[in-house]
């Protein structure tokens, strides 16, 4: 397994790992090419992926904003779950964070996604029950979920 850092030419084969993956929410500006090539930009040692012999089987979109990180997405292949691919990306994610002096991450999940809540919780993410999280549109988006 090969664990790197993604690139803009790595996209193609990121979305289609993304719309390969249930329970997972996208939209058609952040998640576009044009939207991921900004992030990458703006945090070019915080995004990886994962690949078996030349085959993309996992990647964790992951930026910071000078005083938290955040892991917007996080995907691995079914055929490669239960592998230790998630593991690893979280771990190269949580290393490159913490160079940049980042102390805590957060991240969201669906309350359905049961998968992946119960993976997020054995890599030792809490669940905070005491918050409402709101959001606000700037732009019109279209929600793409999986």
């Amino acid at each position: 397994m090969n664990i790197r850092l993604m690139n803009i030419s790595d996209y193609d084969r990121v979305y289609t790992l993304w719309m390969s993956c249930k329970n997972m929410g996208f939209n058609d500006v952040d998640d576009s090419r044009e939207g991921i090539e900004k992030f990458l930009r703006r945090n070019p040692s915080t995004v990886f992926v994962a690949e078996e012999n030349d085959q993309l089987v996992g990647i964790i979109l992951a930026g910071q904003d000078g005083r938290r990180g955040y892991i917007y997405h996080m995907s691995v292949a079914e055929k490669y779950r239960r592998q230790g691919v998630g593991t690893q990306l979280v771990n190269a994610c949580l290393e490159a964070l913490g160079r940049e002096g980042i102390s805590k991450v957060a991240l969201l999940v669906f309350k359905y996604n049961e998968a992946g809540n119960a993976f997020w919780e054995q890599q030792g993410f809490t669940l905070r029950e005491d918050i409402n999280y709101r959001n606000r549109a700037l732009r019109e988006l279209v929600r793409i979920d999986t």
